[in-house]
């Protein structure tokens, strides 16, 4: 399918991140096998395994290894235990995954929520509130916002009374360009499904809602095929509850989209299940895409052969269709997870003893399973 070898930076990062990626890695070999693609992977340290081997959570050879390679496949960084004995600035979230996201333009996180048939049982939902099964994406802007604003800051401060306290800030900051751009995404990849965007704000009380909404609402007219409404982000929030079924593409600022996309997450049962896709636009003008699981580090199952893979393994899939266009291996990876699951496998976050179908494995068993159904 292509003779030119596609270069990926794998950076594993701290707790299961390391369990996840090795089975990512031997499915992306697989898928490999299968389409003969030259894949020339080279891993490095990221997060607290930076820190240890570097003394710094993005060490400047991984920084380099990144910007030589065409995609970044991510796993997670950040441990609770060990985050707060060093700054804040220094920690594995603000000093690798923020910078990482500034160094290469990464304005658009794709996070798909679909949940299979097979896993209804891990959705929290009762089935009448699942419909005919929920399949959505939240496109999130990942550069912006209260996030990256300045200024950012604690300061010592003396109330009106004479007291002495902190005072915490963070500037929600965004321009009309920032939300132009995120917003041709939304609309563009509601083409590819059903052809509808809502858009999430706090226009009754933010001037950045104010500014979205007008801006988003400008950006549709480009756009006559795709139907577009609004919601404010506490109704959102409610609604992912009560009628999920009725979005397709949801489209939000940085913080309001990290808080919906999560909530969503546990629609589909498990963070274990969700693959993330990060894409944006090099100093160089060229697309690059970073992609890593929803979940988190989960330190307290690191190490134990627990930990779900598939969000990390479809993570190679999402990197195989928008950074290398390789649309027929990415199904295949997509086909092969939806396969293991019909036969009833299942790590512990998706397990349901009540299934006589269903069968308890791990991390390697399952990682296996999907290699062997590619």
């Amino acid at each position: 399918m292509s003779s030119k070898t596609l270069r990926i930076a794998a950076l594993a990062g701290d707790g299961i991140g390391p369990e996840v990626m090795r089975e990512a890695l031997k499915v992306l070999a697989a898928v490999g096998r299968k389409f003969n693609l030259s894949f020339d992977v080279t891993e490095a340290p990221v997060g607290w395994a930076g820190i240890d081997a570097a003394g710094k959570a993005l060490p400047d050879a991984t920084l380099e290894l990144c910007r030589r390679s065409d995609a970044i496949l991510f796993g997670s960084v950040g441990l609770p235990d060990r985050d707060p004995t060093i700054p804040k600035e220094e920690r594995p979230e603000r000093a690798a995954l923020l910078r990482i996201r500034k160094e290469f333009g990464l304005f658009a996180n794709l996070r798909p929520v679909k949940l299979p048939k097979a896993l209804s049982h891990s959705c929290p939902l009762k089935p009448e509130r699942q419909g005919d099964g929920i399949d959505l994406l939240v496109v999130r802007e990942l550069t912006g916002g209260l996030y990256f604003g300045q200024p950012k800051k604690t300061e010592e401060i003396t109330l009106p009374d004479g007291t002495r306290t902190q005072r915490a800030i963070d500037t929600m900051v965004y321009t009309t360009p920032e939300i132009e751009r995120i917003a041709h995404v939304a609309f563009r990849a509601a083409r590819l499904r059903r052809k509808k965007v809502t858009s999430i704000d706090k226009a009754n009380v933010l001037e950045n809602g104010i500014l979205w909404r007008e801006t988003v609402t400008r950006i549709a007219k480009e756009y006559p095929d795709v139907t577009l409404d609004h919601q404010f982000v506490d109704n959102a929030a409610m609604q992912f509850l009560l009628r999920p079924t009725q979005f397709d593409v949801v489209l939000c600022e940085n913080l309001f989209g990290d808080i919906l996309s999560d909530e969503a997450a546990a629609l589909a049962g498990s963070l274990g299940m969700l693959p993330s896709a990060s894409l944006g636009i090099t100093a160089a003008e060229r697309t690059f895409g970073f992609y890593e699981p929803a979940g988190g580090t989960a330190p307290d199952i690191a190490g134990k052969n627990l930990a779900n893979p598939i969000a990390q393994i479809l993570s190679s899939a999402l990197m195989l269709r928008y950074s290398f266009g390789l649309t027929e291996a990415a199904a295949a990876i997509e086909s092969a997870v939806a396969t293991v699951i019909d036969q009833g496998l299942r790590t512990g976050d998706i397990f349901n003893p009540a299934d006589p179908n269903a069968r308890r494995v791990g991390t390697r068993e399952m990682g296996e399973a999907i290699v062997a159904a590619i």
